[in-house]
């Protein structure tokens, strides 16, 4: 059932409704209108209401794209979050949490800044929601060591004597490996389209905490691990939300073994913890769940606890790296970075109407592996030439920002459109991906429309920082 459908999306809709229908899915990436996608702060009367009547006023207006809500807020807030306001935590707002985008407290560093770090002055539109001191942060993670609040990031737990079996038949991944083993891998949709990217770490035998995108997977697993349990109870499996109820930190430079060998006693080498592995560890006494990741393309770890610990936590990695310069960063220096590193990010760079050789990722998809959904449908996608390629563009003036969403144009014809963007601080040039044509090789020359302007652009290798993972395994 579709309700409430303007008059400008009914075709839209209706052909999509269709295919739903006819075929089980459509081929319109539709997560936007999952009815699942809600938290459950989000379900409340309040919220609805706030939310309605913010949505009514605003329904002519062109809003920024990190325009946050105004009210509610303050709803769901990481255990650190007493720390970063008095820090000068800008926040900004996703599914009820609070996120910050950068810390007031590091505007003094800008004065240390070296020249090659410093952003070209924004324009008044994409100077919104935005700050200067994002650069110092980057260039303190890469220099130095940064401290990141991952907790609003949605996190599993799957557990039973049917948990491998499940995420081995949902995704594209190696599932089987030892414990201890982290793997990057893709729910898929039956056609081979991304469903969500995720992050699996085998804790045990039985035990397994995965990284999500959103409520939606986290449905769509669970509704698929009753049905296993249904069918052979002796392969039950449990999944539960365990987001509320831990927190994660990322800490991550080239300084930050320096910073965690003060409170940590446990081997947190290159030999005693490799790349994308996991273990149980103590920080200054409490129990941590180390994973050797970084989404920043630096050192360091994704550090998992339990709420009452949190704060705790924070304090000891900070008051244990001032030696060593820590800052605590945000969202503004994290996704600069992450692009700078051609990190995807589901939702945004690819959706369920692209598949993984399109976007980049066919190397999440396990060799000689079958049987998983989507499986049948990418074996054929694989021996196709794909029609489209996600691709990572360099602004030419070195100085010309877009936001995302901006159409680009190949010999002056619209051919695709840019999906994330951002200033890269590391690699002093604004930066960008977005879809075009597969026939549009590196090197070539687009164009980006911003704000009725033609912004000239090349297509780049990627990734544009450390493309031999020297840092990340340093």
């Amino acid at each position: 059932m579709a309700e409430a459908v303007w008059v400008t999306h009914s075709a839209g809709v209706a052909r999509a409704m269709a295919e739903l229908l006819i075929e089980g899915q459509s081929h319109t990436d539709l997560h936007g209108c999952e009815i699942t996608r809600f938290e459950k702060v989000q379900t409340s009367d309040q919220y609805v209401s706030e939310t309605s009547q913010q949505n009514f006023v605003e329904i002519y207006d062109v809003l920024h794209p990190l325009q946050p809500k105004e009210s509610p807020r303050d709803l769901r807030v990481s255990p650190f979050n007493v720390r970063q306001k008095e820090l000068g935590a800008f926040f900004l707002e996703s599914a009820g949490w609070e996120r910050p985008h950068w810390f007031e407290a590091n505007r003094g560093l800008l004065a240390e800044l070296p020249a090659e770090w410093q952003a070209p002055e924004r324009d008044e539109w994409s100077a919104m929601f935005s700050s200067p001191i994002s650069a110092a942060e980057a260039w303190k993670t890469r220099t130095a060591v940064g401290l990141y609040d991952m907790t609003p990031l949605k996190r599993l737990a799957v557990n039973g004597p049917g948990a491998q079996d499940l995420l081995h038949r949902l995704s594209t991944g190696n599932i089987t490996k030892k414990p201890g083993a982290v793997t990057y891998c893709l729910l898929l949709e039956h056609d081979g389209g991304i469903r969500s990217d995720v992050t699996v770490a085998r804790l045990g035998e039985e035990d397994f905490q995965l990284g999500v995108n959103s409520n939606v997977d986290f449905d769509y697993l669970r509704v698929e691990a009753r049905k296993q349990s249904a069918a052979d109870p002796a392969r039950w499996v449990h999944v539960s939300d365990i987001t509320g109820s831990t927190c994660c930190i990322g800490l991550w430079g080239p300084l930050a073994r320096e910073v965690i060998g003060k409170v940590s006693a446990d081997d947190l080498s290159n030999d005693g913890l490799k790349y994308f592995r996991t273990k149980e560890i103590s920080v200054g006494g409490i129990p941590v769940t180390a994973m050797r990741l970084s989404y920043v393309g630096e050192l360091g770890w994704e550090l998992y606890t339990t709420a009452e610990y949190g704060l705790g936590l924070w304090d000891l990695l900070y008051e244990a790296g001032q030696e060593q310069g820590i800052v605590a960063a945000g969202r503004g220096a994290f996704n600069s970075m992450r692009l700078e590193k051609g990190y995807r990010l589901w939702g945004t760079d690819m959706t369920s109407e692209h598949h993984p050789y399109q976007a980049g990722l066919g190397f999440s998809v396990a060799k000689d592996k079958a049987g998983f959904v989507g499986a049948e449908a990418l074996a054929a996608l694989k021996e196709r030439q794909p029609d489209k390629i996600l691709r990572c563009l360099t602004v030419d003036d070195g100085t010309s920002l877009v936001l995302g969403k901006e159409p680009v144009y190949v010999n002056g014809e619209a051919a695709g459109y840019v999906t994330s963007a951002a200033y890269g601080y590391s690699i002093r040039k604004p930066l960008a991906y977005a879809w075009l044509p597969a026939s549009v090789s590196e090197g070539a020359a687009v164009e980006l429309e911003y704000f009725g302007l033609r912004v000239a652009a090349t297509v780049t290798a990627e990734p544009l920082f450390d493309p031999g993972m020297e840092r990340l395994r340093g």
